[in-house]
């Protein structure tokens, strides 16, 4: 966050099954460890596997709204490429983009390709990266389920999330079951090398 900016407007977007959930409650610890006063909210289109699912995080000094207005938006993460452009409607010429390389066919939709949609996003802000995050994940760890912590690690180490790598860390060892946390600490770990 900028010094005259107060707050961060941050918003993830997906389908039921990616995991988005955990991932606000990762960011959420990060933002309250790091001394933010932090609110979030979730909307599911669908709220069961392969439906669409967005949600809000918004922390700084004093929140009072869980929900980002539109056109407020600072960074948008799209864990599906149409889930991103969807996301349009919050976005400014200032927003980031960080849209993970992965397109999943809507049931009797017409197949829109990742250039025009690459395309249609640049409309919208010139701050767009694109990462094959599922396609790394699967290379480097043997599976893609972490393409969500190897995104939000890797928006924290290139700052475009305000947050210190090591309360993301902190965060993802608090809130990953221990089962589960070798692998994710490991995405966090590939995100810092790629970084």
């Amino acid at each position: 966050m900028t010094k005259n900016k107060k707050e961060f407007n941050l918003i993830i977007a997906g389908i039921g099954g990616q995991g988005l959930i955990t991932l606000l409650q990762i960011l959420a610890e990060a933002a309250l460890s790091g001394g933010n006063d932090v609110r979030s909210s979730e909307l599911h289109g669908l709220a069961q596997r392969g439906g669409s699912v967005e949600i809000y995080l918004r922390f700084g000094k004093e929140i009072f709204s869980p929900l980002v207005a539109p056109g407020r938006a600072d960074f948008i993460l799209g864990l599906e490429m149409q889930e991103a452009l969807r996301m349009y409607y919050y976005a400014n010429p200032d927003t980031v983009f960080l849209v993970n390389k992965n397109l999943i066919p809507i049931p009797l939709a017409p197949v829109v390709s990742q250039d025009q949609i690459i395309k249609d996003l640049n409309k919208i802000s010139k701050k767009i990266e694109v990462v094959p995050a599922a396609d790394i994940c699967q290379k480097e760890l043997g599976t893609n389920v972490v393409a969500g912590i190897y995104l939000i690690s890797l928006a924290v180490f290139q700052k475009m999330i305000p947050l210190k790598p090591e309360s993301l860390l902190l965060a993802i060892k608090k809130m990953i079951p221990e089962k589960f946390l070798e692998l994710n600490l490991k995405a966090f770990n590939l995100a810092k090398s790629n970084s």
